[in-house]
This record gives C-alpha cells, sequence and structure tokens, in this order.
C-alpha cells in the first residue's frame, strides 16, 4: 500500500523497480559481447566541431565516459547527425552533443540560471533550434510539490560552452508524480509530459507559452497504454512514438489525442530509456542507460516505404514479441531459451509486485 508520508518506501519502491529493469536486461544481453572499456580520461575538442555536409542517422555507441545514465535523446536539426543527451542524476547542469558517426562528443554545454538539477530524464528540440529539457523525474515516486523544465538555444557553433537557460517551474492538475518522457510539438512549440506508471499513465498538456512567473499546470488529455520511459513527436507532428523498457507503442498525433495505430519494434537494450525521431524523420533513434551505451536505429513508420518500424503481429529482428508494446501479461520471444526465460522472470516479477 502506497503510504505519502513514508517517502522512504517511495524511494525503495522506485529503486526496485528501476533494479528490475535493469537485472533483466542485464539478463536478456548476457549472450551478447561486453563492449569495450572506456577511456580512463575524455579529452573534449579543443575547437568548434564541424559536422558534415550530410549524415547517416544509424547505430552508433556513446563513447565519453562521463555520460553513463544516458536518460534522454534529441536529434539536432541545425547540426546534421548530432543529439543531445544528459545523464539522469548527480551529474550536474549537463548537456552532451555526441556525433552519431563516431559516438564521440563535441561539445558539452553547462547550463547556469536554474537551480540544482534534481532527475533529469527528457530533451526535446522545438522551434527556432530551442532545447528543451525535462527535469521531471521524481525517485519518490511523485511526492514532489513541483518538477522543471530548463530551455535554452541550441548554440549554432558546437563546442564547450556555458548558456544560460530559462527555468519553468510545472505542477499537475491532478498532483505528484513521477515523469520520463518530454515532448516539444515541432510547429507550436506547446510542451508535453508523459507520466510513468507501471499500468499505463496519461499525456499532459502543458499551458500554451509556459511562463517564468508561477507554476505552469500541466493537463492530462488522452491516456497512454504503457509504462514510458520516453517519447517522441515526428519533425512533421503528425506521429507520436512512446517507448518502455521492452517495447513501444506508435501513435498518430490526432491533433493532442494520440489515436494507437500500431506496436514499435523496440530493440533490447540494457537500460531502454530514451527515443528520438532522426531529423528527417526517417528512423527511430533509441537510447540506453550504461556506461558505452548504444543508440540502435529503426524504419520510422511509411519510411522509403518500408512501412516503417511498426510490427504487424510477425516478430521483429530483435527478437520481440506480442506483447511488445509494453502490456502487462505476455510473452517475449527471442531466439535463444534463456533470453526467454529472463523475460518471462521479469514479468512474473511485475505481476507479483501488482498483486502486493
Amino acid at each position: 500500500m502506497r503510504r505519502p508520508s513514508a517517502p522512504r518506501a517511495f524511494a525503495l519502491r522506485a529503486l526496485a523497480h528501476r533494479a528490475s529493469a535493469v537485472l533483466a536486461g542485464t539478463l536478456l544481453l548476457a549472450a551478447l559481447a561486453a563492449p569495450a572499456a572506456a577511456p580512463a580520461a575524455y579529452a573534449a575538442p579543443a575547437t568548434a566541431y564541424a559536422a558534415p555536409a550530410a549524415a547517416g542517422d544509424e547505430n552508433f555507441t556513446i563513447k565519453d565516459p562521463r555520460i553513463t545514465e544516458s536518460s534522454g535523446l534529441a536529434a539536432s536539426r541545425q547540426h546534421p547527425g548530432i543529439y543531445w543527451t544528459h545523464n539522469d542524476s548527480d551529474d550536474g547542469p549537463y548537456l552532451y552533443a555526441v556525433d552519431s558517426a563516431t559516438g564521440d562528443t563535441v561539445a558539452r554545454l553547462t547550463l547556469t540560471g536554474i537551480g540544482t538539477p534534481r532527475d533529469v530524464e527528457a530533451i526535446s528540440i522545438g522551434p527556432g533550434n530551442r532545447i528543451v529539457v525535462g527535469d521531471i523525474g521524481d525517485n519518490l515516486d511523485g511526492t514532489w510539490p513541483y518538477v522543471w523544465i530548463y530551455e535554452l538555444p541550441e548554440p549554432r557553433e558546437l563546442k564547450d560552452a556555458t548558456v544560460k537557460a530559462t527555468q519553468y517551474e510545472v505542477t499537475y492538475a491532478d498532483g505528484a508524480r513521477d515523469a520520463e518522457s518530454l515532448l516539444v510539438h515541432p510547429k507550436t512549440g506547446r510542451v508535453y509530459i508523459i507520466d510513468k506508471k507501471e499500468d499505463g499513465g496519461h499525456l499532459y498538456e502543458g499551458p500554451e507559452k509556459l511562463s517564468v512567473s508561477g507554476r505552469n499546470v500541466f493537463k492530462p488529455v488522452a491516456p497512454i497504454d504503457l509504462w514510458a520511459t520516453d517519447a517522441a513527436l515526428s519533425p512533421d507532428g503528425q506521429r507520436l512514438a512512446v517507448r518502455g523498457y521492452f517495447g513501444g507503442i506508435d501513435y498518430d498525433w490526432n491533433n493532442g489525442v494520440p489515436k494507437r495505430v500500431a506496436r514499435l519494434n523496440v530493440p533490447l537494450q540494457r537500460q531502454g530509456e530514451s527515443v528520438t525521431y532522426s531529423a528527417d524523420g526517417t528512423k527511430l533513434m533509441y537510447g540506453s542507460e550504461g556506461e558505452s551505451s548504444d543508440v540502435q536505429a529503426r524504419d520510422a513508420r511509411g519510411a522509403a516505404g518500408k512501412g516503417g518500424n511498426s510490427s504487424s503481429g510477425g516478430g521483429s529482428s530483435t527478437g520481440a514479441g506480442k506483447d511488445e508494446d509494453g502490456t502487462s501479461g505476455g510473452t517475449v520471444k527471442v531466439g535463444a531459451v534463456a533470453l526467454a526465460v529472463a523475460c518471462a522472470a521479469l514479468f512474473g516479477v511485475s505481476r507479483a509486485r501488482r498483486r502486493r
């Protein structure tokens, strides 16, 4: 039973949720080769980074040893092939620009004009190349009276820099909650949040314009059938991708009332925490926490006439099965029996936890 007066119990429950996901991810990837050891020190570029004229959006590995809890991902529109990310917590007010062609960090931004980040979980890029960061996680399972959003201009040059950000205070119309998904509409600039609930959450709509004076109240507008760890809108604002640890859902945006279309072909990762569309909208890029974490590309719906990354029931190249959309119960089909057992164990623990 949840007791708001027992923050220690909330913290332990949140840690148990994350530990379950990490353990399952570890078991699922046990048969894969371990990543190469990270270098002892990381040398940041001394001069501004020059992006290539064209850059593909393919799988890559984040090499920077400072990035151990990549919890959000956003494709730059201004710098081809560049992805912005950040650590989950205990890092500081930093954003990292990663070159997808090499996996190297080409710039680190230090944010000023804000307080001490608490639990940064998401990042998105809105109109005018504005970076929006969601300090919206709540490790006490929804007890903080407010959370924060930071907004800053994306630099025209990619180099280490200090950038002043604007801080917005956020509350929810129906009470405090944990969230890891933030998205910005590419046309209107309106900010949305999806809360993280094991049995499914809601899409929350922010004010038309965020205000630095007073609190910005986000209101629930539509249910989301997933234990969501991140979400992204397509560059044209027509599609919404929501991911969880082991699956995802592809929606039509439908003027802010998402209409479910299909399951997403989400790769198996150690701890699946992030998703973003590529700058041209043809790919969905899925990220994971951990040292030397991988970012994996999948075709987006309708990309190059391939039917996109939505699955219609025949499984996927990553071995996802009938319950890939992340709903409770069901099985996950994988090539190796040991991996299937690991998935079954995870879902069994989840069911047992809900019965208590």
